[in-house]
């Protein structure tokens, strides 16, 4: 499905095969680094390739070691297992230097089609009923354009905009120049946002940068606006936790989780 996705993407590709990332992959720690979801979209992209679209893509476990620089990213997956039912594979993200900044794995299941099958009807937020709304994190440690300001935001009618457990709707640029993303390639940029959604205080009183992400998908998103129904756990030892549930227009979608770790203002 093709969508009309808002604004410049998170990357272009340049000869070398480098990803450069764009004012939108920016994140709100440093000027040079990148968000983590628009390169978790990469990692996808790299393991959808690897494995090929007869399997979907069903978990995803990143491990952030460094911060990501835009100034190029060099994103190789291969397959550590491969049957009739299921793959799996290893991903990595170096920089220029060659250094290695993530690590992840992808977990696939073939497609069948069954038809009917039981299932549960959850609450699900409802599109129709959302306002217009800030993003959720207010404040950056720099003032250049990020991806806060590409990302389009809207909350459900009387829900919370403040410090808490929350729900946001997102809709979010194309991954890369020229190309539409895959479904799931779609969804990382906001699966990476629970910490930022669910903050339980500003960033001028707490930091909470995430040094993880997974994510867990039970079936591939229809629409291009996705909702993230988030809470975030922080304990006095510096450790925290956020879990996320991710929905598309037509209800639930799969889960994120992210660990935490928390660190006072300088």
């Amino acid at each position: 499905m093709t969508v009309d996705r808002p604004g410049q993407a998170y990357f272009h590709q340049n000869a070398q095969g480098v990803f450069v990332g764009n004012d939108p992959a920016r994140g709100p720690w440093s000027a040079d680094h990148c968000h983590a979801g628009p390169v978790s979209g990469l990692i996808v992209r790299a393991a959808e390739t690897e494995v090929g679209p007869e399997k979907m893509l069903t978990r995803l476990t990143v491990d952030l070691l460094r911060p990501l620089p835009l100034a190029g990213l060099r994103v190789a997956a291969e397959t550590t297992r491969h049957t009739r039912t299921l793959a799996t594979t290893r991903v990595t993200v170096h920089d220029l230097d060659d250094t290695l900044c993530a690590t992840a794995t992808t977990m696939h299941l073939v497609r069948r089609h069954l038809g009917d099958v039981p299932n549960v009807d959850l609450p699900t937020p409802r599109v129709d009923d959302m306002v217009d709304g800030p993003f959720p994190i207010g404040e950056m440690r720099h003032d250049l354009p990020g991806f806060a300001h590409h990302s389009q935001i809207g909350y459900p009618e009387g829900g919370n905009q403040g410090a808490g457990p929350k729900t946001v709707w997102m809709r979010t640029p194309p991954l890369l120049e020229g190309e539409d993303p895959s479904p799931i390639q779609a969804l990382c940029p906001l699966a990476d946002c629970g910490n930022g959604i669910s903050w339980n205080a500003p960033t001028t009183e707490m930091g909470f940068m995430n040094t993880d992400l997974t994510v867990q998908i039970h079936r591939e998103p229809v629409s291009d606006w996705l909702a993230s129904d988030s809470i975030s756990h922080w304990q006095p030892s510096g450790v925290g936790m956020s879990q996320s549930v991710l929905f598309d227009t037509q209800g639930p979608v799969g889960t994120a989780l992210q660990t935490l770790v928390l660190f006072p203002p300088e």
